[in-house]
């Protein structure tokens, strides 16, 4: 196999999605993709197990020898040392401090150079250099999902991770305000009603008053991250991912505000732009 491929991985809060990349291209071998689903609140075996078996899909694609694998992961994480933070975030709560280049060694039952990157950065590093952005001076990035991520790209630099998702707000931090379980625990306040995710809210009481408010709500919280975002970091400039921003038409539509102060560009390659970013990692 030859060394421009890489197999990288973007894990979430419900999945994780595999892929061979020819980082000489950055073309994703489309037969190689391997995506499982994920219990992150299981244990942490349960975890390794769910996550090897798309890496090995993604290899087994592929003839010959693959030795490089670079991951996208939500944070708080150690990046450098491949040792996971994440705690009560309503997932992974049983890696917490566990070395998790260890574990999927140990699962892969193989030797692998493994990376690690900030999901956020994976997804905008991956959108600017798929999406031919590299034009512009620096370019922020948000995921909204289970997690808030935040990322800052500098042209002629990697992107990193901005970790803004536990800035104060309200009396809080940002993320309990974006992400999620905002929107099951906030809806249910409002209409005495619950469901499983943000997709089911909006298909099924898309045109109730507590669903205008929901949005009202959750607009004006995405506009007041944005602005202070963009007030830290100097750009105005932003890529927004992740599966909250898939209703972005939506979202939009309840502030003007975001698309008059803001150049918003959604995501265009979804989770592939997170494996993008994440075979970056072995690029010179």
């Amino acid at each position: 196999m030859s060394s421009n491929f890489v197999v990288a991985s973007d894990i979430g809060g419900t999945h994780i999605t595999s892929a061979v990349v020819d980082i000489s291209t950055w073309q994703i071998l489309e037969e190689s993709i391997a995506r499982c689903h994920v219990n992150s609140r299981s244990d942490a075996k349960s975890i390794f197990f769910s996550w090897s078996s798309s890496i090995s899909q993604a290899i087994a694609s592929c003839n010959g020898v693959i030795s490089k694998l670079g991951i996208a992961m939500p944070g708080p994480f150690d990046y450098e040392n491949g040792i996971s933070l994440m705690k009560n975030q309503d997932k992974y709560d049983a890696l917490y401090q566990v070395s998790v280049t260890n574990g999927i060694l140990d699962s892969l039952n193989t030797e692998k150079d493994i990376r690690f990157i900030n999901d956020a950065a994976a997804f905008l590093q991956g959108e600017i250099f798929a999406g031919n952005l590299q034009d512009r001076n620096r370019i922020l990035g948000v995921t909204l999902g289970t997690g808030l991520g935040s990322a800052v790209w500098n042209r002629g630099d990697k992107a990193f991770d901005a970790n803004l998702w536990n800035s104060p707000y309200q009396h809080d931090i940002f993320e309990e305000h974006l992400v999620t379980r905002w929107f099951i625990k906030r809806f249910q306040e409002l209409s005495g009603l619950r469901e499983e995710g943000f997709k089911d809210i909006r298909t099924k009481h898309q045109n109730t008053a507590s669903f205008d408010l929901l949005m009202q709500e959750y607009s004006t919280s995405l506009y007041d991250f944005l602005y202070f975002f963009a007030d830290k970091h100097k750009s105005d400039t932003f890529i927004i991912g992740g599966n909250i921003a898939n209703a972005w038409d939506i979202i939009e539509s309840y502030n003007e505000k975001i698309s008059r102060d803001f150049e918003i560009h959604t995501g265009k390659y979804a989770e592939k732009a997170a494996i993008i970013g994440a075979a970056s990692l072995f690029s010179n």
